[in-house]
């Protein structure tokens, strides 16, 4: 197991500068360790033989003043690149996760709404959140650590071999036990922190799969029934947390004990030494300071060993979703939609883990409106649960391509270009089954930033319903609502969503709506026929994938999607 990923460096540019940073703390705190401990070596000797049997007990006050301010400033010295490394790392640490977590959800977001396996939406969002943020322990104390055994422990040693080259030669004998004891460790635990992200990836995706489905779950009064699920997941985290630490206290003992006994092997040898008079004791003072300093970034590199492997764990985990190929964009802009017509010729999509392609070898003409008011068409996608209407929905977003078949748009001066290679999401509206709602005003989420007058905003809220939502809020359009529409109920942000595709992107030819009765009752499901029907006079195109009738009797003309089951390999 490589200790740092090259690809970290080449693709997080605040990595680099953070290594950088840390090699200059690493050089100046090696200066420091052994300007300290000469420090104390001549502070310590000359008074120890003042006061030894056969000394004449006089110091040389102004050579210890002298040494004293020196370990005085030494000891500061090493307090403030303490601080530094504290600091620097992790602001560099929170950018390195930052960048790195930027990049993970983009490519995420390009690999599109069906992403290959290992890039689920849930699995992403563990990842993007939970599993990057071991990364900042690995940088802020594992990655010092390692920067400064390999500046801090040689440059020591060499100093150790101009004052006692039998203690240098120990410590260099004993020194590779303990890179070999971290070796044997890491062997016996590989994989122990493949095996708790994949853990924790599936908990959060099993949590978020639980969430999503409450709404379900208390419309058939079974909201009470995963209460048992969640325990089960939560003892399995809590198992899966405590294995890491285990590993994480065994392997730092092993490591503190092998390296307190190659320290006490050095200041053995001194003192036998000492005592037969066959080294001096300034010297010896230097080398016994120097030799704790030897093996204590190896100590910590011991104590940190399980930091190294969550984070170069989130590190494989965050490039493996890097390197998955995305789908490019289409490098054209779509032709105007008004008056033109929409072509799917054998369209099939395969559905993953399922056999079956949805849709597939669906072909189809579908004429769109004209722009002018009465020139409109409501346009119904039908067809079984699975069969993939909203699987063709995404195809017409542009948000997925076809895995066979063509969408082109034949424009009304001629012009036909491939959805695939043309998008035309600026043409669009989408209002989907659960609408996103964002903070702001309810003003504010409907207009999306577009400037509407007051009369086109209540003529659309008394179309959608809105206008009695708001009565019943406290400051009306000015009302703020929170992240995901908190403050409102589905059918407010259903109605809010509406209103957004009907007066916000009033400017859009084209809406399509996903299933927007399949929540609302038989008042809601009105509030989206009016709506549908104001759409379709104003010369707007209207494509829905609809279930019920009452959508069916007012579409112009109705897609039927089928899917079809494919050979098992």
């Amino acid at each position: 197991m490589r200790p740092l990923d090259p690809r970290l460096l080449r693709q997080v540019r605040a990595a680099r500068a953070y290594v950088v940073l840390t090699a200059a703390l690493g050089v100046a705190a090696a200066g420091l360790v052994v300007v300290q401990a000469l420090a104390i070596a001549h502070v310590l000797g000359p008074v120890v033989l003042a006061v030894s049997p056969g000394g004449d007990g006089t110091v040389d006050q102004a050579a210890t003043t002298r040494w004293l301010a020196t370990l005085a400033g030494a000891a500061a010295g090493r307090a403030v690149v303490a601080w530094a490394q504290e600091r620097y790392g992790r602001r560099a640490a929170t950018a390195v996760v930052a960048d790195l977590r930027a990049q993970v959800v983009a490519h995420a977001v390009e690999l599109g709404p069906r992403p290959p396996a290992g890039a689920a939406p849930s699995d992403v969002a563990t990842l993007a959140t939970r599993g990057l943020a071991d990364l900042e322990p690995y940088l802020v104390r594992f990655l010092p650590q390692l920067l400064l055994t390999a500046i801090v422990t040689p440059a020591t040693v060499l100093v150790v071999l101009g004052l006692d080259w039998v203690s240098a030669l120990i410590a260099a004998v004993t020194l590779p036990l303990v890179p070999f004891f971290m070796w044997l460790v890491g062997t016996m635990t590989a994989g122990t922190s493949e095996r708790r992200l994949t853990t924790v990836e599936r908990l959060g995706s099993q949590v978020l799969d639980l969430v999503a489905g409450l709404p379900t779950l208390r419309a058939f009064g079974r909201e009470v029934g995963p209460g048992a699920r969640v325990r089960a997941l939560g003892e399995s985290a809590r198992r899966a947390t405590t294995g890491t630490l285990r590993v994480a206290f065994l392997s730092g003992a092993v490591l503190e004990l092998l390296t307190t006994l190659c320290v006490a092997i050095i200041a053995v040898g001194i003192g036998l030494r000492l005592v037969h008079g066959d080294v001096d004791l300034v010297p010896s003072i230097a080398v016994l300071v120097l030799a704790p300093e030897i093996f204590l970034p190896l100590r910590r590199v011991g104590a940190e060993f399980h930091a190294s492997t969550d984070g170069l764990a989130a590190t494989r985990r965050a490039f493996a979703v890097l390197d998955l190929p995305a789908t490019p964009a289409g490098p054209g802009t779509a032709p105007a939609a008004v008056g033109g017509t929409l072509v799917l010729d054998e369209v099939t999509v395969h559905a993953p883990d399922r056999h079956v392609d949805a849709p597939a070898g669906l072909s189809a003409r579908i004429p769109l409106g004209t722009g002018e008011p009465g020139g409109g068409r409501v346009v119904a996608l039908r067809g079984p649960s699975g069969a993939g209407k909203s699987t063709l929905v995404l195809l017409l977003l542009g948000l997925l391509r076809p895995d066979a078949g063509r969408i082109r748009l034949h424009a009304a001066d001629g012009t036909t270009v491939d959805l695939a290679d043309a998008p035309w999401w600026d043409q669009v509206a989408w209002v989907p089954q659960r609408p996103a709602v964002g903070p702001g005003t309810v003003r504010d989420v409907v207009t999306d930033g577009r400037r509407v007058p007051d009369a086109a905003l209540d003529d659309a809220a008394r179309t959608t319903g809105l206008d009695a939502v708001l009565a019943g809020l406290p400051d009306g359009w000015d009302t703020p609502v929170g992240l995901g529409g908190a403050g409102l109920s589905v059918g407010q942000r259903q109605r809010v969503a509406l209103t957004r595709a009907l007066a916000g992107a009033a400017d859009r030819p084209v809406v399509i709506l996903d299933e927007p009765t399949a929540h609302l009752d038989a008042r809601g499901e009105r509030t989206v026929l009016d709506t549908v029907r104001a759409w379709r006079d104003a010369g707007r195109t209207v494509v829905v994938v609809a279930h019920r009738a009452s959508l069916l009797a007012l579409a112009d003309q109705v897609v039927d999607v089928e899917a079809r089951e494919v050979a098992r390999a």
